[in-house]
């Protein structure tokens, strides 16, 4: 059994929480399976050109978005947490095995329970800084998040 001890602190967190119409089981196998992961990540017209997950604490969460244009943005990251089909938790303030990272930037963290006949649906963006959560704002965390959720949506339901 998992203790969870995150507690949101909305100072430094961004969330994007929301009921989708698809199963637990399938929105975890989107998010943790990197040709699934490839097809939905990135909002469009962006695309993801590289996944590598390696599902265990210490283990190797990365991704690679190319922008329209073609260029390429690389997200090393580490495993901090599994719970199948509830939660996933990773970092880029670490690299895989627990090393420390240069440049780090947030943590994330998705929780799936069930809602109804679907899933209620929860990522969060966790900061050291209020100036690194205003920066991830500024960004379009909200819009682009939401994208690729709907994007996952989609895609659990046309190919799992």
């Amino acid at each position: 059994m998992t203790t969870d001890r995150f507690t949101h602190d909305p100072a430094l967190d961004l969330v994007l929480e929301r009921d989708i119409d698809v199963p637990r089981a399938l929105v975890w196998k989107a998010w943790t399976t990197p040709e699934h992961v490839k097809q939905w990540f990135a909002p469009k017209p962006w695309s993801v050109s590289e996944c590598v997950i390696d599902l265990r604490p210490g283990g190797v969460f990365r991704t690679v978005m190319r922008s329209p244009e073609g260029q390429e943005y690389p997200g090393d990251g580490c495993v901090l947490e599994v719970v199948p089909n509830e939660r996933l938790m990773w970092t880029d303030a670490l690299l895989p095995g627990y090393r420390p990272a240069p440049e780090p930037f947030f943590t994330a963290r998705i929780e799936l329970r069930d809602s109804g006949g679907g899933t209620r649906y929860v990522a969060t963006a966790i900061h050291r800084d209020a100036e690194g959560r205003k920066r991830h704002e500024d960004m379009g965390f909200l819009d682009g998040w939401g994208m690729a959720l709907d994007q996952l949506v989609a895609h659990v339901k046309a190919v799992l």
